[in-house]
């Protein structure tokens, strides 16, 4: 344990209100804190760095459960560390999020009847720019209201010109290096915003459609394929069937008729056919399918687009000019007409894809992009984990990083938008294809274009770790703060997040990875455990409760579910017991202060100590390295837990109940105990404030005197221990548990006094007397005193004297009444447990419940026969 940092602090106060009103404190903390520069990090500084880049959350967002949980648990993370004598820098800023931004805009301009267009592309870019500084950045804000102690000073914003030119820089490299390369391939169409989205962008819901058969060809050379889209089929180049089907091997090679056309197509072997799915034939439409773009490739089919960017039909006279879905519904019709439907299905429950922001279904479709090539920076990625260089925690979370990174596509970057990193190419009049780095001049003259496309913004935030500390300069914050020490996110965005980071990390930081610690979350979900979404009644807005019952409330529930990897339900009765603790805290160290608890001067030696102050400073050591090792393993859900029940269970409900009657005595024993409270106020405090910052530090300057909890050594591990003491008021509790149980079982108010004689002698807790009295409310047994109940305990003996306190006959009838039902229930549950023919057709669920119901009937009848046996005869 060491001492309080200042030698001589000053005098405390004990002026505390009589409660605590999160409201009136939470803010004006806050900027106490930043103001005074506590979570500024200085990169010429001789302490050892601690560094964590935040998520940066999209410039449109506001803060949700998900980042109050993460931000929470960094936050956590950071204040240790800088308690710890560390550099601790948490970096924070903000995602230009391309679509979703863009989206804002647009939407704000069809309010003025516009759209984009009617600004033209340099006119939109700084409407955005205007509304980016009018509205973006809520979310900044309501990270001050939950504490986020990270450095302002180095906010950044993925547009901002630093991060800018390490785009610009990192572009230019890969594509020199022959890894970013422009191609035809099928990606992810949004009709509605008319661009390319990334994987994490598509939103997979059940969706009620319809399946048709179709039948293709003529007599025996005709075959049935079945499908979802039948509008695609205009652009069908092939039927694929399995090599090894011998019901189609005499079609293999020939032409067949495609229906309402006036082409033929082949019929080609593929293995990726499934001779068992359906009819074991596929229609394949290079243009608007993966899979059957694949298939195309391997058989060099044409691959022919037949609807444009707004999902409208392009080919065929009868359906040209109709959208996607009405022309879905025009060649049902037409191949009913002409007898070519074979079944439906209708409604057909399948999975959709749809753009996460604007709820439209996507389109697969055939589009030039840019692309990076992934192989060598995915191989890297995987290296790095399975060489030891980067470590995931929770460890089982490793194999779906290998999953993705060992099974990687080529990633399409270039995005049909206006708003982002416009691509660094330029095209001249002659083909030539020019990339433009951050320090070059781009070429002039007539026919030069600028590609009119921007990156995705997962590019930007890949470079996140080292594009935010100056790279592509080398600059004093990369040497001091790079690598960082962990990123702290959700599993559901390793894929796209995490692994980008590291590709990039490795690729522009000379093989150096860019955290040496992935720490996954889950995801926070309603007390149920169902999934939280706008659209449902679940949601909840976390600025409502931290409102409701303060930050620190909000902050200790969840990070109290926070067990590696595992999502987190949360409720509100939950945030109320956690604004209950919080409460518990004050009241403590205001009884405390009160009662002349301090920190001044060294701890009294142990042979001056009672029992009882030695128990819970060695309680309090163990607790200390026990909270460490869980922050090590990002254990937070352990460490809340060991916090609380160590802060109320044996601090405020034991310790601080035992030295009432040591206080209430004076002398030495009461100032020695003094201090020692003091003591363990001071470190427990000094434990929760990384989790719990408002309530500690208002708390933890009145006891000391000090000038900020935030920047207080953090406790060490002292190593006394005295298992001793720790025996003795284990003894101790046993006891007075017990009769405070019995107590209950009678119906006694937990302040009515009862006379009692206690035998202690020869119990290790036999100098505890008073204490017992006191805390169990038992009075001298006195003049006519009468045991009428005799408790066995722990080696000791109390007996009661019940006469007058309680109508004995009345409580036996009653608990012989609770008696008879119990043994009823019994018999019930018995009889319909012995009977095979019930047994052998009732479902497993109602089995159980019966035997549940069992054993509680037979706990029930034993604890009502112990009442019955320690009542006084009548």
């Amino acid at each position: 344990m060491t001492e309080n940092a200042q030698q001589q602090p000053p005098a405390p106060s004990t002026d505390l209100p009589t409660q605590y009103a999160p409201a009136e404190v939470e803010g004006k903390l806050y900027e106490r804190w930043v103001d005074r520069g506590y979570f500024a990090a200085d990169a010429k500084s001789d302490k050892p760095a601690y560094t964590i880049v935040i998520p940066p959350p999209n410039v449109t967002g506001s803060l949700h459960l998900g980042h109050a949980f993460q931000h929470t648990l960094m936050d956590a993370l950071t204040r240790r560390k800088r308690m710890q004598g560390y550099e601790s820098l948490w970096l924070p800023g903000m995602d230009h999020a391309g679509i979703a931004t863009q989206n804002k805009v647009e939407q704000q301009l069809a309010d003025e009847g516009k759209s984009r267009h009617d600004l033209g592309r340099e006119e939109f870019v700084e409407r955005v720019w205007q509304w980016k500084e009018e509205y973006g950045g809520k979310i900044l804000g309501q990270m001050r209201r939950l504490g986020d102690g990270v450095d302002w000073d180095r906010e950044r914003f993925t547009m901002d010109e630093g991060l800018s030119k390490a785009v610009l820089t990192i572009f230019k490299k890969l594509y020199d290096d022959e890894l970013i390369y422009r191609a035809e391939r099928i990606i992810n169409w949004c009709p509605r915003c008319l661009t390319a989205i990334s994987d994490i962008e598509v939103e997979y819901q059940e969706d009620a459609g319809e399946l048709v058969s179709i039948r293709y060809g003529e007599g025996e050379d005709s075959l049935v394929v079945a499908t979802t889209r039948a509008e695609t089929m205009l652009g069908d180049t092939a039927v694929a069937v399995h090599p090894d089907d011998e019901r189609y091997r005499h079609l293999l090679g020939k032409q067949i008729k495609l229906p309402l056309t006036d082409r033929t197509i082949p019929v080609v072997a593929d293995e990726h056919v499934d001779p068992e799915f359906g009819t074991g034939a596929v229609k394949v439409t290079p243009a608007h399918d993966p899979n059957d773009f694949a298939i195309g490739q391997r058989h060099d089919l044409p691959a022919m687009t037949i609807m444009d960017e707004h999902g409208i039909i392009t080919v065929h006279g009868p359906f040209l000019g109709l959208d996607r879905y009405e022309a879905r519904s025009a060649v049902v019709g037409a191949l009913k007409e002409q007898g070519r439907i074979v079944a439906e299905k209708r409604p057909y429950m399948h999975s959709v894809g749809h753009c996460s922001r604007c709820k439209t279904t996507v389109e697969p479709r055939l589009s030039m992009q840019w692309w990076v090539k992934v192989g060598p920076l995915a191989k890297a990625a995987g290296d790095a984990v399975r060489d030891g260089r980067v470590k995931i925690h929770p460890e089982e979370m490793s194999k779906r990083y290998f999953d993705w990174v060992d099974n990687m596509h080529d990633w399409c970057i270039s995005r049909q938008l206006w708003w982002g990193h416009r691509i660094p190419i330029w095209y001249g009049p002659d083909g030539e294809v020019v990339c433009v780095g951050p320090d070059e001049e781009p070429p002039t003259g007539e026919g030069w274009v600028q590609d009119s496309d921007v990156l995705d913004t997962w590019f930007s935030s890949g470079l996140w770790p080292f594009s935010t500390l100056g790279w592509p300069e080398q600059t004093p914050d990369l040497a001091k703060f790079y690598p960082t020490d962990v990123l702290l996110t959700g599993h559901d965005i390793i894929f796209f997040w995490v692994a980008r980071m590291m590709m990039f990390g490795l690729y522009a930081m000379d093989g150096e990875a860019p955290f040496h610690t992935i720490a996954l979350t889950g995801l926070v979900r309603d007390e149920f455990g169902k999934k939280m979404s706008k659209s449902n009644p679940n949601a909840v807005d976390p600025l409502v409760w931290m409102d409701r019952y303060g930050s620190d409330a909000v902050r200790f529930t969840l990070a109290r579910g926070a067990n590696p990897g595992a999502d987190v339900p949360i409720g509100e009765d939950w945030v109320q017991g956690s604004r209950n603790f919080a409460n518990k805290i004050w009241n403590a160290t205001r009884f405390a202060l009160m009662n002349g608890a301090t920190v001044e001067g060294p701890l009294p030696d142990p042979s001056r100590m009672s029992s009882t102050d030695r128990w819970i400073l060695s309680r309090l050591n163990k607790v200390v390295a026990e909270v460490d090792a869980y922050y090590d393993d990002y254990q937070f859900a352990k460490l809340s837990d060991s916090l609380f029940h160590f802060a109320w269970d044996e601090v405020f409900d034991w310790y601080v109940e035992l030295s009432k009657t040591t206080f209430q005595a004076g002398g030495e024993a009461a100032e020695v105990s003094k201090r020692v409270l003091g003591e363990v106020l001071d470190v427990t405090l000094k434990l929760l404030h990384p989790v719990v910052p408002f309530v500690t530090e208002t708390l933890w300057t009145t006891l000391t005197g000090g000038e900020s909890v935030v920047i207080a050594e953090w406790p060490q591990d002292s190593g006394f221990r005295d298992a001793d003491a720790e025996r003795e008021i284990e003894s101790l509790q046993s006891v007075i548990t017990e009769v405070r149980r019995f107590r209950a079982d009678q119906g006694l108010q937990p302040g009515q006094r009862v006379p009692a004689r206690l035998t202690l002698d020869g119990t290790p807790f036999a100098p505890h007397e008073a204490a017992i009295r006191q805390l169990l409310r038992l009075q001298p047994e006195g003049d006519g005193f009468t045991a009428t109940a005799t408790l066995p305990v722990a080696g000791a003996e109390v007996a009661l004297d019940l006469s007058g306190t309680i109508d004995v006959a009345a409580e036996r009838k009653r608990l012989a009444k609770d008696l008879a039902a119990a043994e009823k229930e019994k018999a019930q549950a018995n009889a319909k447990l012995g009977n095979e023919a019930f047994l052998s057709k009732a479902p497993d669920h109602v089995v159980d419940k019966i035997r549940t119901r069992l054993t509680k009937a037979e706990e029930d009848i034993a604890r009502i026969q112990a009442q019955l046996e320690r009542l006084p005869q009548a």
